[in-house]
């Protein structure tokens, strides 16, 4: 009998050590994959922080410039973007965010949450180039300026808090990211008919 105890002890305690093992595990992968996350997440945050002028664009309108099917605020102006380090803001920051993205899936964040969370990113992007176009001409957007950037703010925040609820509490966010996704739906609309109001002030000034 001592001898039939033993071995199911042992038998149990190889079980329950296997399966703390694979916790554990398991557990140091998903910190490993929300590490890699934050990390691409900052890249990409340091990319827009990083945006220190705009000069015209050699080249026309290339494909590779656009928001949602719609031509980029840069595109549109004939503007490009630079970095501190001279570099391409825009080049850069499609990078930036195509390296957030591999990382997130691989953290099995959804992908409607990322197409959002990048967005938001470069919407961000688009409005600090609109941001300095009206400096250039003498800040003819006035008030709506300040309306454009602040509700461009809000819009990054809500997209970049979506992401880091969907890395964090998965399980907290997934019933209510359908209301998520349709509210972000309506704030990206209305953020894109501001960023076209101002690109057209922005024309006109600078062809008079």
């Amino acid at each position: 009998m001592p001898g039939l105890m033993e071995l199911a002890y042992t038998t149990a305690g190889g079980v329950v050590g296997a399966a703390v093992t694979a916790y554990i595990s398991r557990n140091h992968e998903r910190r490993q994959l929300r590490s890699a996350v934050m990390e691409q997440l900052q890249r990409v945050w340091l990319v827009r922080a990083g945006v220190c002028d705009i000069v015209p664009r050699r080249t026309g309108r290339p494909a590779a410039y656009m928001v949602g099917g719609q031509l980029s605020v840069t595109g549109e102006l004939g503007l490009s973007a630079v970095l501190e380090d001279g570099g391409d803001a825009e080049r850069t920051l499609r990078e930036a965010v195509a390296g957030l993205v591999v990382a997130s899936l691989s953290a099995g964040i959804p992908r409607r949450v990322l197409d959002f969370a990048g967005g938001g990113e470069e919407r961000a992007l688009q409005c600090e180039v609109i941001r300095l176009a009206d400096q250039r001409v003498g800040g003819v957007l006035g008030e709506s300026l300040e309306e454009l950037m602040t509700a461009c703010a809000e819009y990054r925040e809500a997209t970049a808090q979506l992401l880091l609820q969907a890395l964090w509490h998965p399980w907290q966010i997934r019933w209510r990211m359908t209301a998520r996704i349709r509210a972000l739906r309506t704030a990206v609309e209305a953020l894109h008919r501001k960023q076209q109001e101002a690109i057209s002030l922005l024309a006109r000034a600078s062809s008079s």
